[in-house]
């Protein structure tokens, strides 16, 4: 239980705890969060996997704790999206030198519509699409390759392109009684010694601790 390795199992190099190989200050990950890539080298995931995310346009990424993200997963960023209130889809404001636009009215290329957040214990499929400004709640799950254009709701699996809801993971009153007990925010030997509890779905005994 030491969420300062890189790789957390000594033989698997394909899956990393991601905050230990992020060095964006712009990029924040929770405690036991993994990444796993068969394709690539999962330590290379900013260059990889945060796509469009330029300093000019002060976005950030946050990922909490316990997420589970899957291999080619992408957080897609706002210079990755030209500006609709714009004539043209041509990106003028990038070619400075070209067409004399002032540098700080760069950012006018793009649509900016903020930060991406990911909750607690979220899982993104394969090859997930996660467009900026996008805040995903505790305990979703993002279906293989879906495109999520709209904020998804905590403990809601959604999937398609763009990617809409398909089920609440639990009722109503389970998802409250586990946002209260926010089990993630825990010591981990805590965490550890009421596994089966977690793991079995054992609510109730869970919110009595």
């Amino acid at each position: 239980m030491n969420p300062n390795l890189i790789h957390p199992r000594s033989q698997d190099r394909q899956t990393v705890y991601l905050k230990n190989v992020v060095n964006d200050p712009t990029i924040e990950v929770g405690d036991y969060t993994i990444y796993n890539d068969f394709v690539r080298d999962p330590v290379d995931f900013v260059t990889n996997n945060v796509l469009y995310h330029y300093p000019i346009n002060q976005e950030r990424l946050i990922i909490g704790k316990f997420c589970s993200i899957a291999c080619g997963a992408k957080f897609m960023f706002t210079s990755g999206n030209h500006a609709l209130r714009s004539l043209a889809t041509f990106p003028f404001g990038i070619f400075t030198d070209d067409w004399s636009v002032p540098f700080p009215e760069m950012t006018k290329t793009w649509d900016n519509r903020g930060d991406i957040i990911i909750g607690n214990d979220v899982w993104i499929g394969f090859e997930a699409i996660i467009t900026q400004g996008v805040t995903i709640g505790d305990g979703a799950i993002i279906a293989t390759r879906a495109v999520v254009t709209k904020d998804v709701p905590p403990y809601t699996i959604v999937g398609g392109v763009p990617a809409k809801p398909i089920r609440k993971r639990f009722d109503d009153e389970t998802i409250a009684k586990l946002q209260k007990t926010a089990w993630w925010n825990w010591p981990a030997e805590k965490i550890r010694d009421r596994l089966d509890m977690i793991t079995e779905g054992r609510i109730d005994e869970l919110v009595g601790e």
